[in-house]
């Protein structure tokens, strides 16, 4: 199938990559002529400007949108739907607001386009892991891009099967254990990762806690005979095998204890990226308590003023899933 792919950051580029890996017809653009001319030599189509990346798609064209939300976002489907017509798809799979989507998606029904949006979990480790993808957008896009979705997605692999999910109506023609679903209409893929993201805070937090006590087990305000020097890259590991804490999550942590048990290349300066104050939001629309959710996207807050043990690891776990890079604070003025 042929996809048109805007943006090839660290997503957007091993996205391309794996599709290519599986057959498809990639036609590319991005604001870096390198970047373009980099996957452009693995195989990929290039192009100038979103313009001329419409203008090499076949009909029905289909364009996948990977930059970063808010206005990269809203600036490139407004230029993508400016050179569509009808039954063409615009594609979201960036961490967009669900309510920007169910916007965008009326405006691109006007002009009778297609608009989808896919909640895209796997970071940097995609290209091989494959791609948890949750879609939001009218059946029969979703339905046409299913070639697309089912080469991103990780598959069954090795993974058992839930038992009795074999009773379960519907079963047999779900992807979920493919690794994506169609969730419902429009925004609905972006509001389901949005929790996933809101959930994800918490999984971080809790670790990095839990951690911290472990660090902080040698304490001089702790009776001599309950002092512990523990080994954490140990824990981190022994944990991975058999206990009911274990995770993708807690396997990243483990390597980057090996690396360095300091952590001491970290400051613990997080960063949140929208998608759990989101959730937080959504959970006042409903009148749903979140206070595991809440305290974690509170936690990031204060992360950026002291730096603890836990807020390295934080920072450390945020690096190895997504290679995301600190930021620095910014210098304090008198």
């Amino acid at each position: 199938m042929q996809l048109g792919m805007v943006g090839l950051g660290r997503m957007g580029a091993n996205m391309t990559r794996r599709l290519m890996r599986g057959g498809h017809t990639m036609v590319v653009s991005d604001l870096s002529a390198d970047a373009v001319k980099g996957i452009a030599g693995e195989g990929a189509v290039a192009s100038i400007s979103i313009d001329d990346m419409v203008g090499k798609l076949n009909l029905p064209r289909a364009a996948w949108v990977m930059v970063p939300a808010g206005d990269p976002t809203e600036q490139t489907v407004q230029a993508l739907l400016a050179n569509m017509q009808a039954g063409d798809t615009i594609i979201d799979g960036g961490n967009s607001y669900f309510k920007d989507d169910v916007r965008r998606s009326k405006i691109c029904a006007a002009k009778g386009v297609h608009y989808v949006d896919v909640g895209t979990s796997g970071g940097v480790w995609g290209l091989e892991r494959g791609y948890c993808m949750m879609i939001g957008g009218p059946k029969e896009a979703v339905q046409r891009l299913d070639p697309i979705f089912k080469t991103l997605a990780p598959g069954r692999g090795d993974i058992p099967r839930t038992p009795g999910r074999e009773k379960m109506a519907g079963t047999a023609a779900s992807t979920a254990e493919d690794g994506y679903i169609h969730c419902g209409p429009s925004g609905s893929g972006h509001f389901v990762k949005m929790v996933h993201n809101g959930i994800e805070y918490g999984l971080m937090q809790a670790y990095a806690e839990g951690f911290d006590i472990f660090k902080n087990a040698t304490s001089k305000e702790l009776p001599e005979d309950i002092r512990y020097d523990l080994n954490l890259p140990d824990i981190a590991e022994v944990w991975r095998r058999g206990s009911v804490v274990s995770s993708w999550l807690l396997d990243l942590t483990a390597m980057a204890l090996v690396e360095n048990p300091t952590l001491s290349e970290y400051s613990g300066f997080v960063q949140d990226s929208g998608e759990g104050r989101w959730t937080i939001q959504a959970a006042l629309e409903e009148a749903v308590p979140a206070e595991v959710l809440t305290a974690a996207l509170y936690a990031r807050f204060r992360s950026r003023q002291d730096h603890t043990f836990a807020e390295r690891m934080l920072s450390a776990m945020r690096q190895k899933f997504g290679g995301h890079v600190e930021l620095k604070p910014p210098a304090k003025t008198t």
